[in-house]
């Protein structure tokens, strides 16, 4: 099979992110402020991967999401906007700090309201839920090496044909470097052979941003 994609530069990127339909001043207001905080303002997701998260949460008909990893709350945002005004999203973090960001900018988008937020380590949050479907989509993006204990307890509470999100699948590309690998790069490599591999769900790997699979429950 030929290769059959495109290499992006900084303008190709940029028109990329221009044509999208979701541009609300409030998530542009939250990303200017995330930047602020130096270096780990990569944490956040791309625009044009929150403006999928939202499209897809909408055509689905998402009412309830859960989220490991909240950061400061851009992605909880995107989710947020694509529920219907009953809906609910669950975010699990640690960090009360970068969390609060988020919280000051979820109340002025006016979703505030959905969003549940639980500081408290992820797999206590989760494990302390009915073990019965609940969610209709989730998004993990927190510590690479409990990917897989999220994935397990999230599937569980999965209706059928919803969907789980992963971010940073590709690892900068060191999913595929050479050399020895840190601890998170070997469990995203094992994780993404074992999606692959895995018959209760149907996946597939998109090269948006630093990589985001996508799962459906059978």
């Amino acid at each position: 099979m030929s290769d059959k994609f495109i290499s992006l530069n900084s303008d190709l990127y940029r028109y990329v992110v221009e044509h999208r339909s979701e541009h609300d001043p409030v998530l542009a207001e939250l990303m200017a402020e995330t930047e602020g905080l130096g270096p780990v303002a990569l944490m956040q997701i791309a625009a044009e991967q929150g403006a999928f998260m939202t499209l897809l949460t909408r055509a689905i008909g998402a009412r309830s999401a859960v989220e490991v990893g909240t950061f400061t709350g851009y992605s909880a945002l995107c989710v947020a906007r694509g529920l219907p005004e009953d809906g609910h999203l669950l975010c699990c973090d640690i960090n009360d700090q970068w969390t609060s960001i988020g919280q000051r900018h979820w109340k002025k988008a006016g979703v505030d309201h959905k969003i549940e937020l639980k500081l408290a380590p992820a797999l206590d949050t989760l494990r302390a839920l009915p073990a019965k479907p609940q969610f209709d989509i989730a998004f993990i993006d927190a510590d690479k090496t409990n990917y897989a204990n999220y994935y397990e307890e999230i599937l569980t509470r999965l209706r059928p044909n919803g969907l789980i999100l992963f971010d940073n699948v590709l690892w900068m590309g060191q999913v595929v470097g050479e050399g020895e690998a840190s601890e998170d790069t070997k469990a995203l490599r094992q994780l993404n052979d074992a999606l692959v591999k895995d018959e209760r769900v149907e996946s597939v790997m998109l090269p948006v941003a630093d990589g985001l699979t996508i799962v459906r429950k059978r």
